[in-house]
């Protein structure tokens, strides 16, 4: 099977399966659970860290990078996972760290002591003239981006949390450490590489202020020396092995550097996650804010990395879900009337497209953001800085507890749902982060009668016997439509139309008179419809979703 066969899994390792009651999920349990994995039929796993670390953000602080942390278990039961999902054919593919480490890791250690060899793994500055610090950027978790080095009078960059110290990538001695870190993996039969916050490498060696009303994440966000980088990683690591797979996280990025970063001749990655689509529900580009999605923002934004990577030969990774974001359900869809009708629709949507689709855990049975009523049930470094910061603005309790519902990282980091018993079958003991809705939303319900899950295995069948889902180009339809998303596939000859209704109230469509009256093939519909040839207009259902092979 090539790339575009394939369907990628998601397990953020603490929420996912807890063996030995501890409340934090383990390796072990994710073996326990690998004919939940099989069931599915997907082709590799992608794993959030579960290195050394403090968890101060839950495990991207990385300590040591070749050894498990024993609150997940132990470099044994690493290798068995390995192996026996090989025996089921499921690949791994870890998260990979390599922008930052944490200030506990011995790098940083040294470092701190004196070591100057070590202290130029970092960026340690000194302070401007006037005493003020090194430069004007802030955190992406908030505040500015240094931190005191010590007691030195100095000051180190962290991008993220404090605790978070950027490794500077300038210094070939940092890139031999981190190519060795691959490497290390590699060896212990690891075939897929996701790497972290990846397109923030390339900082200059000048770190030098942004200039007024400029964010300064654009001071260092996608620096055309970050492909030089990622060519020499791929020599010196992955590339060797000719069925690797790899996905960069890139923030902030543009088509053209995706399109540069994925071309298969230019020997960097797979594929990439990039964010546009999830961002359409943010007033003013501002993450923590509450407002409706823009509908047509949302497949404009689609629409323009499905046309730019397909023209220039680049490969997207599909998503909706991730451990960094709320859950698409709760945001795009509806999960009080209509959850599995709206899941299934966002389904449709995301595995049709043009790129490798991603499946975080939890997304196949239908999960929804838990709105905890209290800010003390959040556990997530972003989001208790961000209620702060919004009550320092003015908001009042329930104002800043609302966005936080909407928009915190552990929305979809609450422990998977196994059953509906009160820990949600996660763990026998007191769970990291407390479960919500289990009761009506879980694996055992799903498996016995639900709807959600059989779809997801549909999706996936159709992707490795349709060609046209795997190959195709893609072209859009009536991009304008104020309820529909309609787009196309188009395969040696062959035309595969995908409807998609995002709203609650029914709508009628009109299709392209072009294809009006052509035989049809159903490949799939939520409402279970069963068309032969393609009509002039469709009576779309609620969140109803159709694929049609003419």
């Amino acid at each position: 099977m090539s790339l575009a066969d394939k369907v990628i899994y998601q397990i953020y390792p603490k929420s996912f399966y807890d063996s030995d009651g501890d409340g934090i999920g383990d390796l072990r349990g994710i073996i326990e659970k690998i004919p939940y994995l099989k069931k599915l039929n997907i082709d590799m796993i992608w794993f959030n860290p579960f290195f050394v670390s403090p968890q101060n953000d839950n495990g991207y602080d990385i300590a040591n990078y070749y050894k498990i942390d024993p609150l997940f278990g132990t470099m044994a039961d690493f290798e068995e996972l390995v192996a026996k999902l090989a025996q089921n054919h499921i690949g791994v593919m870890l998260d990979m760290v390599l922008n930052h480490c944490s200030t506990d890791h011995i790098w940083f250690k040294k470092a701190l002591a004196g070591d100057k060899y070590y202290q130029k793994f970092f960026y340690i500055r000194e302070p401007k003239p006037d005493g003020s610090l090194p430069n004007n950027w802030t955190s992406k978790f908030g505040g500015p981006a240094w931190a005191p080095f010590g007691k030195t009078g100095k000051y180190y960059l962290h991008l993220y949390d404090k605790t978070q110290a950027d490794l500077d990538w300038h210094n070939p001695a940092v890139r031999k450490e981190l190519f060795k870190v691959v490497n290390f993996w590699r060896d212990k039969g690891v075939k897929g590489f996701r790497f972290d916050v990846i397109n923030v490498i390339g900082k200059d060696e000048k770190l030098t202020d942004a200039p007024k009303n400029t964010a300064s994440k654009l001071m260092y966000t996608d620096q055309p020396i970050v492909h030089q980088y990622l060519k020499e990683l791929n020599q010196k690591t992955f590339g060797q092995e000719p069925d690797a797979i790899t996905v960069g996280e890139m923030s902030s990025t543009t088509v053209a550097s995706s399109v540069a970063y994925t071309k298969k001749g230019n020997h960097e990655l797979s594929m990439v996650f990039t964010f546009h689509h999830l961002k359409v529900d943010y007033q003013n580009g501002q993450k923590w804010t509450k407002i409706p999605f823009d509908f047509s923002a949302l497949k404009n934004a689609l629409n323009k990395w499905q046309i730019g990577m397909s023209q220039g030969g680049g490969w997207n990774a599909l998503f909706w879900n991730n451990h960094d974001q709320p859950w698409a359900l709760s945001r795009f869809g509806d999960p009080i009337y209509f959850r599995e009708k709206s899941a299934e629709m966002l389904a449709t949507v995301m595995h049709l497209l043009r790129g490798t689709p991603y499946i975080y855990q939890g997304e196949e049975i239908g999960m929804i953001n838990p709105n905890y009523q209290k800010i003390t049930d959040y556990v997530d470094v972003e989001t208790l800085n961000a209620y702060d910061e919004l009550k320092k603005q003015g908001l009042s309790d329930p104002e800043a507890l609302a966005i936080i519902q909407a928009k915190s990282r552990d929305n979809s980091r609450t422990p998977m749902h196994w059953d509906n018993t009160v820990n949600a079958g996660f763990t026998t003991g007191n769970p990291w982060l407390k479960p919500k809705d289990q009761e009506q939303i879980n694996v055992a319900a799903e498996l016995d009668h639900g709807e959600i899950f059989p779809y997801y295995q549909k999706l996936i069948y159709l992707r490795k016997h349709y060609p046209i889902i795997a190959k195709g180009s893609y072209e859009p339809i009536d991009l304008n439509h104020p309820q529909v998303f309609a787009y196309c596939r188009l395969y040696r000859g062959q035309t595969l139309l995908v409807i998609n209704n995002f709203y609650g109230q029914k709508v009628m469509y009109g299709l392209p008179a072009s294809y009006q009256g052509q035989k049809a093939q159903t490949l799939i519909s939520n409402y279970n419809k069963n068309l032969q040839e393609v009509p002039k207009t469709l009576a779309l259902q609620p969140y109803e979703s159709l694929a049609l092979l003419i």
